[in-house]
């Protein structure tokens, strides 16, 4: 269970109001009133944040700041509008099993918007503790306002099925029998999403439950202090330490990172701490020799070459971030980096055998993130994998012809499938025999629970970060 808020009126419990379990069965059906209805900016942001993924293919933490901009939400009213619409998103195919068992018909053959609304209020029935008759309610109303009163009193009748009996007795109505499928509706992931989980962590069942539930709780914001000091940082953004990164800043409340006076000029920025330890890893690896040239093949966005580029400042290094994509390598530069190019890293603009450190936080499926990333779980797909396992590959063999005698390579993914992670770095090293793969878990001192090595493998439920993969990769001398 998440949000607790309810950011209008019609949420407030009044008398006969029921919260947590329904224990008399379900209300009476009820048609919506004919009144005009009530126009609620929280759930109409929602409702519009679900529209924009579904018809423009959108980014969540793109698409929704601009909606709450747009809208005038601040807030607890802001706060709502992200739970609702974040955990729609999140939650949305085992939304669905509990709406298909209310629908009689196939949920393919609903009208998409009116879909988003019945996940919408889905959502605030199961998994939030807003009352019922504010959850039915409100979202009749918005079906009313964005739809038609056929779809509003269909949506009312639904809702009131939905709302018979509580998500612990839904899902134990409805559990399958297979117990992989179990795990994945229980944990609101798709099924290939929870194998993948599970053969990361050794066939153990149980724990890839407590990683995937992890993975579906409301991450926490993570801040990196760049060229501020971190208790500078934790002051002024009422967070504190980071357990793992020294220059880590946790925020246990969501608030506004952005309106932060530190990460608007760049002295800080919003980064997933293991995202952090990721290119700290790069920078802490011995190294004989020179040590003046890194490269950051894939920069885009830019959190891993920001930070990188104020290390190798400090050691009197350059760091050559490389971006394909021009738009990403624009917000690259925009984060202080100062060398970028737009070039393909798989052929990159220098010599080989030059490069003393290489940072390859290559393309993925984006498994690892997908707590910060709510629509992603149910757009990506297995057919993904094989292009991206590709493009993998040959960056790596960029990445290999760049590194100088003796220089080092971390190859990074935030994903936790094996096909990204363990199968790259073995493929590589058989075709570059002039590679070695070295222990990357003393790069992350005080890091607990990093496995058997030599890779790392860091978990939302062990670490509270991203699912990161590191491999240290070193040319011999």
């Amino acid at each position: 269970m998440t949000g607790t808020g309810t950011g209008t009126g019609r949420d407030r419990s009044g008398p006969g109001s029921r919260q947590g379990p329904r224990r008399n069965g379900p209300p009476r059906p009820t048609r919506p009133q004919l009144h005009k209805p009530t126009r609620d900016p929280v759930r109409l942001t929602a409702y519009d944040l679900l529209k924009a993924v579904r018809v423009d293919g959108a980014y969540a933490n793109l698409a929704l700041p601009k909606l709450l901009a747009e809208r005038g939400l601040s807030g607890r009213d802001a706060a709502l509008a992200t739970e609702l619409g974040y955990g729609t998103l999140r939650a949305q195919g085992q939304l669905d099993t509990v709406l298909q068992a209310c629908v009689d018909r196939p949920l393919a053959q609903v009208d998409p918007p009116v879909l988003d609304v019945l996940r919408l209020g889905a959502y605030q029935l199961l998994r939030t503790r807003i009352p019922v008759h504010a959850a039915v309610s409100a979202t009749v109303d918005v079906a009313r306002t964005v739809l038609s009163a056929g779809p509003a009193s269909f949506t009312n009748a639904v809702l009131r099925k939905v709302a018979a009996q509580d998500l612990t007795a839904w899902l134990a109505q409805l559990r399958p029998v297979d117990a992989v499928d179990a795990v994945a509706l229980e944990t609101a992931h798709p099924r290939w999403v929870a194998q993948a989980f599970r053969d990361a962590l050794r066939g153990d069942l149980d724990e890839a439950r407590a990683a995937l539930q992890a993975d579906d709780a409301r991450p926490q914001v993570h801040l990196v202090a760049r060229s501020m000091d971190r208790g500078e940082l934790a002051r002024v953004s009422g967070g504190t330490a980071g357990p793992w990164s020294a220059r880590a800043v946790r925020l246990e409340s969501g608030g506004s990172p952005g309106e932060l006076a530190a990460v608007r000029d760049g002295r800080a920025g919003v980064q997933d701490e293991g995202s952090q330890l990721m290119a700290l890893a790069l920078a802490q690896a011995p190294l004989s020799g020179p040590d003046l040239t890194w490269v950051d093949l894939c920069a885009g966005p830019g959190g891993k070459a920001a930070l990188l580029d104020g290390l190798a400042r400090a050691r009197g290094a350059r760091l050559l971030a490389i971006e394909l994509q021009p738009h990403r390598a624009r917000l690259v530069g925009r984060s202080g980096v100062r060398d970028v190019v737009v070039a393909d890293g798989r052929t990159p603009p220098l010599a080989d055998g030059t490069a003393d450190r290489v940072l390859l936080d290559a393309p993925c499926s984006g498994l690892g993130a997908l707590r910060r990333r709510p629509e992603a779980r149910w757009r990506r797909q297995p057919s993904d994998l094989p292009g991206l396992t590709t493009l993998q590959g040959e960056l790596l063999d960029g990445a290999a012809r760049l590194l100088r005698p003796g220089g080092v390579l971390a190859y990074v993914t935030c994903s936790p499938h094996l096909a990204e992670t363990a199968v790259p770095v073995l493929d590589v090293l058989r075709r570059h025999p002039e590679l070695v793969q070295e222990d990357a878990r003393p790069l992350l001192p005080g890091v607990p629970d990093l496995g058997a090595g030599p890779a790392v493998q860091l978990w939302p439920h062990r670490h509270g970060t991203d699912a990161m993969f590191l491999a240290v990769l070193r040319r011999r001398p």
